[in-house]
């Protein structure tokens, strides 16, 4: 019941007021991405929602605009495709803000396991794919709350099939207390 209902309500509420309430930031964001390099504000790239369905999600640009042709799809801290910009939003989580706009939707959560690239499908048996996208992937889930840049592949696969598991309320605060704490020690 929470899953498919309050859940989702809430997601719905609180997309629309943070919506509201960070305009004014997503525009001087915008301003200093086009200040800093070539390219478009937002990058949209595809990736797995729920019951394996295909959707662009969006983010602030923090590479380069040709990024994807000159690396793959995953970073690492030193990349050389991140902008100046770049360095500051990913550090600060900034980037992920336009997936409110994933949220509004219905594409998207605020808390699940994060969406997948289709390339990641090989990380999973055709069975344990398709369980792990039987929730709304998520801005934040369980495994970026454990060590999000330095977890295997193995490892985060445990997680977020644990999370597809577990859903409940009282797990969803906890991951938004362990999000707020790794916020507040940044990124890389």
């Amino acid at each position: 019941m929470y899953q498919f209902i309050f859940k989702q309500l809430i997601d719905l509420i609180s997309a629309v007021i943070l919506l509201a309430l960070f305009t004014i930031p997503f525009v001087i964001i915008a301003i200093y991405i086009k200040l800093d390099s070539k390219g478009t504000i937002f990058y949209r790239q595809i990736r797995i929602g729920k019951r394996c369905n295909p959707f662009k999600i969006f983010k602030f640009r923090t590479m380069v605009s040709n990024a994807d042709t000159i690396g793959g799809y995953s970073t690492s801290i030193g990349d050389h495709r991140i902008t100046k910009v770049g360095i500051f939003l990913r550090r600060t989580s900034l980037d992920e803000l336009p997936q409110i706009i994933n949220i509004l939707f219905g594409q998207m959560s605020f808390i699940g396991p994060r969406p997948d690239v289709p390339a990641q499908e090989k990380n999973y048996t055709q069975k344990e794919f398709i369980k792990r996208h039987q929730v709304l992937p998520g801005i934040t889930g369980l495994a970026q709350c454990r060590n999000r840049h330095n977890l295997t592949n193995s490892a985060r696969k445990k997680y977020d099939l644990f999370y597809n598991r577990k859903v409940s309320l009282l797990l969803d605060i906890k991951i938004v207390l362990w999000t707020l704490k790794v916020l507040k020690k940044g990124s890389y």
